[in-house]
Order: structure tokens, then sequence, then C-alpha cells
């Protein structure tokens, strides 16, 4: 067995909230109020649509908010991993990724631990692009038991989100989350930063018209059936965690690049959990502040 990679979830599919596009001669993520299932092949104009995406939309047209799905483990660290992430913007390797505490940097003599001070209070973080950094894998159809549609996000509503919904229902249906029957739902606000401008961010909740008590014994009738059947869960979310456990960092270079360009842009972006649609009052907004800092400050290159 390969020493020092990762064994991630394995990756049919991409759930994005936007597209990359070309501005300007720069390629830049444009923000949407709708999810899109992609596949991971792209081309010219971006990722190819996955059959599923026309599927859950039901009509041409309709705005995709909402997406059934399932989680692949029970331990929701296993589901959602969420780090502080910087990644090399040339190569699209992870430089450095740590939790607040400690992180794992990677340097000339190799991978080493040091003391996470965030991206605030961080001398290698000043001026670069270290986040948080969040992957949530789940499991849309039920045709592949195994393959998940990853969605990445730097946002850090649906991070916090995410990971408190999935700490709430673990300890509310005694630690089933994998029989769960759950959906990913988008939802908007706005805030004081986003200049009442709405911001979009995923959430994590029972499907639509039912009930705790419903899910709950879905999930232990479904659970019960497996285990008389021979299927494993808790060996299953053991192999994740020793799979994770073999590599430094989760992410690879071939992801990197694309990564950086969607999640890590030049120019600063407004907290979302993806890209997408840049509606007029952000853009305005965002003009008004550059044209200010520019009139105030001297320029400087880099």
């Amino acid at each position: 067995m390969i020493k020092g990679l990762a064994l991630t979830p394995p990756v049919i599919g991409r759930i994005s909230i936007g597209r990359v596009i070309e501005k300007n001669g720069k390629r830049l993520p444009e923000k949407d109020d709708e999810f899109t299932l992609t596949s991971q092949i792209q081309h010219k104009d971006g990722w190819i649509a996955h059959p599923l995406d026309e599927t859950l939309r039901g009509s041409s047209g309709a705005k995709l908010r909402s997406i059934p799905i399932k989680l692949l483990f029970d331990d929701p660290d296993l589901n959602m991993r969420a780090n502080y992430t910087l990644f090399n913007r040339t190569t699209g390797r992870p430089m450095c990724v740590g939790n607040g505490e400690t992180c794992r940097r990677a340097t000339a003599e190799g991978i080493h631990t040091f003391e996470c001070r965030t991206p605030d209070g961080c001398e290698l973080a000043q001026g670069s692009q270290c986040k948080p950094y969040g992957r949530l894998n789940v499991r849309v159809g039920e045709d592949d038991v195994l393959g998940t549609f990853i969605l990445r996000t730097t946002g850090f509503n649906t991070i916090r989100t995410l990971l408190a919904r999935m700490a709430y229902l673990s300890a509310l249906t005694g630690g089933i989350l994998a029989s769960m029957p759950l959906e990913l739902r988008l939802r908007g606000k706005s805030t004081t930063q986003s200049h009442r401008a709405p911001i979009y961010f995923v959430d994590l909740t029972l499907r639509a018209g039912q009930s705790l008590h419903e899910a709950v014994e879905q999930a232990r009738t479904e659970r019960t059936k497996q285990t008389e059947l021979g299927v494993d869960q808790a060996a299953l979310d053991e192999a994740a965690r020793r799979g994770f456990a073999m590599g430094a960092f989760e992410d690879v270079e071939d992801d990197g690049l694309p990564i950086i360009e969607e999640f890590f842009p030049d120019t600063a972006q407004e907290d979302a959990p993806t890209s997408g649609t840049v509606n007029a009052t952000q853009t305005m907004l965002r003009n008004k502040l550059s044209a200010k800092a520019n009139r105030l400050e001297p320029a400087s290159a880099g």
C-alpha cells in the first residue's frame, strides 16, 4: 500500500453553488443562489452537469435549492473535515493545514507539526490565502452505496452550520447518522458586512415533510436490517478513519489548482459557501471600496 497517501471517500460528482468565469482576463468565482450537481469532467465552459442535476430539478429552469442525501459515516468528523488551509498557489499543493491549536506544515525538511495561531495570528498566513476550508461528502441517489458527491466550502456560515447540525443529529439519534434520511438546503441571510445583500450558506435538515420521530424510526429500521444482513457500519467508519490518517494532507495536487481558482481567488470574496452569481449591489459596493482604498493607500507590487 502507498504510504503518505490519504484514502478519502470515492467521489463521483461535485455539489457547487456557482462556477468560475473569465472576466477582464482573470478567472474568478461567480456566486449563485442554487445548487448545481456536476460530474468531475470539465470542458472549456466549465464543469459538465451530472445527470442527477436534471433529475432533481424536476422541470427545466427550476432552481435547485434542496438535495435529498444520506451521509456515508456515523462519525460527523468523517463526513466533514474542516481546517484552516493554505495552498501553494503555483503547484496546488497544501502547504499548511491546522485546527486552531496545531498544524501540519510542509517544509524543506518534510512535514512538521507547529502551533496553529489561526490566520489572524500566523506570520505565514499574513497577506496570503489561509482560510477555513471544509469538505463534506454525501450520498445522492441509490446507484452507488459508497460513491459520494463532495461539497467544498470556505464559508464560515456553512462550516459552522453543518458541523453543528451533524453533532446535534448524532446526539438525538444515538449516533446512527449514516441511516438518517436527510436533506441539504440552501439558505440566505443578510449581515452588516454584506450591506444587506443576501449571502447563501448550506444547511443540513430532515427531509421536507418528515418529523424527527419518523426519520429516527426509519433510520433504526434500516440499521437493524443492515446489521441482520451483515453490513458493519462501525467497521466502515474505522476504515475511513485509518484512511484519512494515512496522508499528511487530504487534498492532492491534481485537485489543488481548481480548488484555489474557485475558493482561494486572488481577489477578496464575500463569505459564501462556494462561488456563485454576484448581484449588482455587491458589485457596486466592491467597486466603491476598491476606489476608496486606491485613494487612501499607496500602490504596492504583488
